[in-house]
């Protein structure tokens, strides 16, 4: 298994706010803009699921939460995808307002895949932590 570890984000937000957010996959919807439009052609949320399509894999692939910490973490299986592998984020309150994140990938990966892709799956997780720490956690908290 190889880990691949985002670099620790800071958050203006509680941790509540950010967990209310992550473990409700529905949220998605509020960042659709964000997504490639030539990289992903459907895509359909559930509370507990991510159902996308992605160019090039051919088929729709899931990110399924698994379980659930509140105001802590949350993790997500992957299914669908030639390899095996977990996701979770990990929420740390240090300050009323002020929060840090952290995510985390364990995939199964072939040892060419790791060596020819690592960089680039590495690059990936610390750009989706940066995004991540730029969302509204708590506007979006205070319009539930």
């Amino acid at each position: 298994m190889k880990t691949y570890e985002s670099h620790i984000v800071k958050v203006p937000a509680d941790a509540e706010a950010i967990y209310a957010a992550i473990s409700d996959l529905r949220n998605i919807e509020r960042v659709r803009d964000l997504i490639p439009k030539d990289k992903v052609q459907e895509m359909e949320t559930d509370m507990d699921y991510l159902r996308i399509k992605v160019d090039g894999l051919g088929q729709k692939i899931i990110l399924r939460i698994v379980d659930r910490i509140p105001n802590d973490t949350v993790k997500f299986g992957m299914e669908n995808i030639p390899v095996q592998g977990n996701f979770w984020m990990q929420i740390k309150q240090v300050a009323p307002g002020d929060s840090r994140l952290k995510l985390t990938l364990k995939a199964e990966l072939p040892m060419m895949i790791a060596m020819m892709a690592g960089s680039k799956i590495q690059q990936g997780i610390d750009q989706a932590a940066d995004m991540m720490a730029q969302m509204p956690f708590t506007q979006w908290y205070n319009q539930r």
